[in-house]
């Protein structure tokens, strides 16, 4: 259903049970999903590729050109995947030539006035609290929850399953399962709560517990402590997704502070 105060380009791909509230505007080299729903005032730009059954709400801004003076009119997307809502004014920018993409996956709540800004990596089942800002090429890994208002430094990575504090300013990666607040930005415990509500066992939780022990409470530095897990701790998909993340860490991950 299409409104028809709304513009959608002759050249846009539409799927079926797609609605499209007024004063929409669809651009050419588009394509949407089925069963999505867009709100008034949704602006889908060239380059956007929106999944199926999303929900996109009043003044949403997806695909628009990066906010990158490097940019220099290259064909890239802005990829959303399956399920995933944004909320309104939230703004999604097109990748530019460093990766070509910007991507937010799949059943990701992403609330009002966030930015993903060009070349970004959202993963799947992401929760972006109001107002949480991140700037080009961040990565955000699947079900990481992050607290409204926090910015988060270009280049900067956040692991699976992490909890960030709202109001944070993120500019060291944070290793996946744990949570982190204070300023500057550190850990401070594993995200248990987060964990049990997805089904991770006591036993896999107090594994992770552990792992992050050696790798904070002791005397070692981080590259040394994780050599260190790595031959003591037995193999597991937490400790090695802890080790590959760790390892290769390009801005460093956070460290810990009384």
């Amino acid at each position: 259903m299409t409104q028809p105060l709304a513009f959608v380009h002759p050249e846009a791909k539409i799927g079926d049970n797609v609605v499209i509230g007024p004063f929409v505007t669809i651009d050419r080299n588009v394509e949407i999903g089925e069963g999505t729903m867009m709100g008034s005032s949704v602006t889908i730009l060239e380059g956007a590729r929106i999944g199926r059954n999303c929900k996109i709400f009043p003044g949403a801004v997806v695909g628009a050109v990066p906010q990158d003076l490097k940019f220099r009119g290259e064909d890239t997307l802005a990829i959303v995947g399956d399920n995933t809502t944004l909320r309104e004014c939230v703004t999604i920018n097109r990748g530019t030539a460093a990766k070509g993409r910007t991507v937010v996956g799949s059943n990701c709540l992403i609330m009002a006035y966030c930015h993903v800004a060009h070349d970004c990596r959202v993963g799947n089942n992401v929760i972006m609290s109001n107002a949480t800002q991140l700037a080009g090429e961040v990565e955000v890994d699947d079900f990481a929850i992050i607290g409204g208002g926090s910015l988060v430094h270009q280049f900067c990575h956040i692991g699976c399953h992490v909890m960030v504090q709202g109001g944070s300013l993120v500019n060291k990666d944070i290793p996946p399962y744990v949570k982190a607040a204070r300023q500057p930005i550190s850990y401070v415990g594993i995200n248990t709560i987060g964990l049990r509500r997805r089904g991770f066992s006591s036993e896999v939780i107090e594994g992770i517990q552990d792992i992050y022990r050696r790798l904070y409470a002791g005397s070692l530095n981080i590259g040394d402590a994780i050599n260190v897990i790595e031959a003591e701790v037995p193999a597991s998909a937490e400790r090695d997704e802890i080790i590959r993340f760790v390892r290769n860490s390009t801005r460093g991950v956070i460290t810990i502070r009384n």
